[in-house]
């Protein structure tokens, strides 16, 4: 059996409570491996590199001899509970081996992933989650000179307005499904500097149609995005776009968490006060334990790394209650209307990894018997995308009860599963 790489504590994600995290604990001189599938810390919101002032906090991270940093790997496996074990595939060099990294003390910073709902020509070129799009755009791809249009819920949809706007696109609408009430009652609780926040977004991007209430029920083209159908519930109008963002909030990352055994509650990480889940030694923060964006990761990751300390967390309590009343707000405000799950027909997919239709999966009694009858989460995201999905339309339990989940997490080469 091939020696693991050892630490004190292993550090699984590279976002923002990911980096709070790391920060405390190389300050008490704890030996940290930390373990990101990106290539370089930041997670999906700081893609493009950490605001200051924490670049230059991580320029010094990097360089701190108690960190072992593991980018651009994934956790496929656990291989031993108490003294934790894992199993790690390099997503760079896929002939490479796997590599085992092993500490008694774990962090969760899995951060989260966008949410989809199924609509008639959802699959076509030209529509991608609004993250995604942004994520896109932020890597280089060119969108000057696109007609785009963003639509689903939440704040994301306007910060990829933001992005793809600055980048040269034309943003032709912003369709948010919470009713134009919901979002005045949002504005109406943001904290200080939540509301300067949004103030400065609006000024960027003034001008901008943006319409509460709306959603797109249809996405036209024959072999890519050529319009879309939007609707209000009263009417339907078409706007011809190049590229549609769509997106319906976030979902925390939980396959890890679920893996390993942890208790999962409202489709999050289950924690305590000091956020350690229902297993010793293993916590977890950031939008994994629920969704309520960067200044709550932060937040946590800060009181997590004090909680594996063995430190008080007495004086981030405060600061920790501010950001969950954010969540909750953010929870409240951007519920999903009725409407959106009215949208696919039978002939609409669901699993695009394997081109299953909503009509298929109306057949089946389970999402175990829809694997075995239509290979329906089979593909390549193994059900993270109509997982869901399948959980909203049909009823089917979400989480590991519901999916059967076992190693690996994700697809990788058989030898990365293997011993030398």
């Amino acid at each position: 059996m091939s020696t693991p790489l050892n630490a004190d504590v292993i550090v699984v994600g590279g976002g923002p409570a990911g980096i709070a995290a790391v920060q405390a604990l190389l300050q008490a001189q704890r030996r940290v491996i930390w373990v990101d599938q990106g290539l370089r810390p930041g997670g999906q919101i700081w893609r493009a590199g950490p605001p200051a002032p924490w670049a230059l906090r991580l320029q010094t991270l990097l360089t701190d001899p108690h960190l072992q940093l593991l980018s651009g790997h994934a956790v496929i496996a656990v291989e031993s509970q108490g003294d934790y074990r894992l199993r790690l595939q390099n997503l760079q060099q896929p002939q490479a081996n796997g590599i085992a990294v092993q500490a008694p003390q774990l962090l969760l910073a899995l951060g989260a992933r966008e949410r989809f709902l199924p609509f008639p020509g959802w699959t076509l070129p030209g529509v991608s989650g609004a993250g995604g799009l942004q994520a896109l755009v932020k890597n280089g791809w060119p969108v000057a000179g696109r007609r785009v249009v963003l639509a689903g819920s939440g704040p994301l949809l306007l910060a990829s307005a933001d992005t793809v706007k600055a980048a040269g696109a034309q943003v032709l609408c912003v369709a948010e499904q919470a009713p134009r009430a919901s979002l005045l009652g949002f504005a109406a609780q943001l904290p200080m500097g939540k509301l300067a926040q949004a103030a400065g977004l609006a000024w960027r991007l003034r001008g901008m149609p943006y319409r509460p209430g709306t959603w797109v029920s249809r996405a036209i083209g024959s072999t890519q995005l050529e319009a879309v159908q939007l609707s209000n519930g009263r009417e339907q109008w078409e706007l011809p776009c190049d590229a549609l963002g769509v997106g319906f909030g976030l979902l925390p990352n939980i396959e890890l968490a679920e893996l390993l055994g942890c208790r999962i509650e409202a489709g999050a990480i289950a924690v305590s006060a000091d956020l350690q889940t229902s297993l010793p030694g293993v916590y977890a923060a950031g939008e994994c334990t629920g969704i309520g964006g960067v200044d709550k990761a932060l937040v946590e990751g800060r009181i997590a790394a004090q909680a594996l300390l063995g430190a008080s967390t007495a004086s981030l309590r405060r600061a920790h209650r501010q950001v969950q009343r954010f969540a909750e707000l953010l929870r409240q405000r951007f519920a999903l209307r009725p409407d959106l799950l009215q949208l696919a027909d039978a002939k609409t997919l669901v699993c695009r990894c394997e081109d299953v239709s909503l009509g298929e999966l109306k057949g089946q009694r389970s999402w175990r018997d829809a694997k075995l009858q239509t290979r329906c989460g089979m593909g390549a995201c193994q059900g993270r995308i109509c997982g869901p999905m399948t959980e909203t339309l049909l009823g089917w339990p979400a989480g590991s009860s519901g999916r059967g989940l076992r190693a690996p997490l994700q697809p990788a080469p058989l030898h990365c599963l293997i011993d030398e």
